[in-house]
């Protein structure tokens, strides 16, 4: 029985000839239909706007990347942000500062002809005015029938302030100025802890309601 050979149609559906012309076919196609228009796509349903309600609002102390960081914001640790004076800056500003102060002390002569010179600042003027303020800060001195004010906390600055020049300044003073400030601090030490101490035993034994 012989095989019975597939029939089909091969259809050219390519739109020019090799010249480049536009075949008849297409071109009778593309006139009997019209090129459908697009349909546009519907446009989303205007959303109604929202209402403002006051919220909480984002604010932001730090400098853009852009700019660079000054004032007291600046970090103290980073060196070119704080550029250190040159030697002629410091120089003039010294010299500068002199001046000044020569021109203050002759004001204040004129003002009180009595006056005498004012002399240098010295380890021992330091010493004693941290030593004063640490005093006054635990309620010395008192005049009568006043109740002392103390500040324990503005004392034991200074007191901490007292030790640190100690540390910084060890090997660095003449005798007379280590002894002063030896005596400053054991003085000062002491009547911290008398303070501290009276303070703690009377939080352990507060007195009873109504008294004076």
């Amino acid at each position: 029985m012989a095989e019975k050979t597939p029939s089909f149609t091969v259809s050219d559906r390519r739109k020019f000839t090799l010249e480049g012309e536009l075949r008849e076919e297409t071109a009778a196609t593309e006139e009997e239909s019209p090129a459908q228009p697009i349909a546009s796509k519907p446009a989303a349903p205007e959303q109604p706007a929202a209402e403002s309600k006051p919220g909480p609002r984002l604010v932001t102390t730090a400098p853009a990347a852009s700019e660079e960081a000054t004032g007291p914001e600046a970090r103290l640790d980073d060196e070119e942000l704080i550029p250190e004076p040159t030697a002629q800056e410091s120089a003039e500003q010294h010299a500068a500062y002199r001046q000044s102060s020569e021109d203050l002390d002759s004001m204040l002569r004129q003002a009180n002809p009595g006056m005498g010179p004012s002399g240098p600042v010295t380890m021992e003027h330091i010493i004693q005015s941290m030593y004063l303020s640490a005093v006054v800060a635990m309620g010395a001195p008192t005049e009568p029938g006043q109740k002392p004010r103390i500040d324990i906390i503005g004392a034991r600055q200074s007191i901490d302030m007292l030790g640190v020049l100690q540390e910084k300044t060890k090997g660095n003073l003449m005798e007379k100025e280590q002894r002063l400030l030896q005596n400053a601090l054991f003085e000062l030490r002491m009547m911290f802890l008398d303070i501290t101490n009276a303070i703690a035993k009377q939080a352990q034994n507060p007195p009873p309601r109504g008294a004076r």
